[in-house]
């Protein structure tokens, strides 16, 4: 699952041993320590996302709920790129947006 948020991009997978746990990635450092800022995160230069750390399924599942809980914008017009914390990510974001619009495009023929 991939999570944009305002304040980072986190990717989330089950551990491949643990199933009640989960291996949340990050690309960006300290995306992860926003969400969970007691979390002991590694740097892993060969892997494809270099940040990450593994949590309990219901603790990661509490925080992204509690994220969604507090949405307090509008993303009418793109609005929702206002919100961005690091306003350097708003190019990288947009991106993402252009192309799963042209996914809806592509798909819904």
């Amino acid at each position: 699952m991939w999570i944009f948020a305002k304040a980072g991009f986190l990717s989330i997978v089950q551990h491949r041993d643990q199933p009640d746990m989960l291996m949340v990635r990050a690309r960006v450092k300290g995306d992860i320590e926003h969400f969970f800022p007691s979390a002991k995160v590694i740097r892993m230069e060969d892997a494809d996302y270099l940040y990450r750390t593994i949590l309990p399924r219901n603790t990661v599942a509490a925080v992204i709920a509690k994220t969604v809980d507090a949405i307090n914008y509008c993303g009418a017009h793109g609005t929702s790129f206002k919100s961005i914390v690091d306003k350097r990510r708003a190019p990288f974001y947009l991106n993402v947006w252009d192309t799963m619009a042209e996914m809806q495009d592509r798909l819904n023929v």
